[in-house]
């Protein structure tokens, strides 16, 4: 497990996922990205996250059973049901607010060590769902539209694998 510890920080990719009707991202007035039914996937990264972080996250989300099955029971994952996927980074994530009221971003990765880990996640995603998925653009300034279906919320982090 590549995870660092010290007396303050504790390493860790991050998620929340949301099982949505709809959703789309827009930038600049123009929406980049759109799905219809399942997950949207916000992901934030830090510095010592790794390969082995992405594929047990990846699988993780593939196969989380939180859609209805024919008996409206939560017993079908996104592979399941052929759902789709939007992939958003989101560095807030990371924020730390311990101290005072405003949050502080240093466990957050940087850009050159972010996007590559980031890029990595969304081809693992598409490659455990067979099927191309839609992501915003990282580091854009995006509006994220959703239509939280349930709601059904998760937060998921690789820090906390058992």
């Amino acid at each position: 497990m590549n995870l660092i510890h010290n007396s303050q920080l504790t390493i860790q990719m991050k998620t929340v996922v949301q099982r949505v009707s709809h959703s789309s991202v827009t930038i600049e007035s123009k929406i980049v990205a759109e799905i219809n039914a399942g997950l949207l996937i916000l992901i934030g990264i830090e510095d010592a996250d790794s390969q082995e972080d992405i594929d047990w996250l990846t699988a993780k989300i593939a196969n989380l059973r939180i859609f209805a099955d024919e008996n409206g029971v939560m017993n079908l994952s996104l592979k399941d049901t052929d759902g789709d996927a939007l992939v958003v980074s989101q560095f807030t994530l990371h924020a730390l607010t311990k101290k005072g009221n405003l949050p502080s971003y240093i466990k957050a990765s940087r850009p050159e060590i972010a996007i590559p880990l980031y890029e990595s996640f969304v081809k693992q995603l598409e490659l455990e769902l067979g099927k191309k998925i839609q992501t915003g653009i990282f580091g854009a300034d995006m509006k994220v539209a959703l239509v939280n279906d349930g709601p059904v919320t998760i937060l998921i982090d690789t820090k906390n694998k058992e």
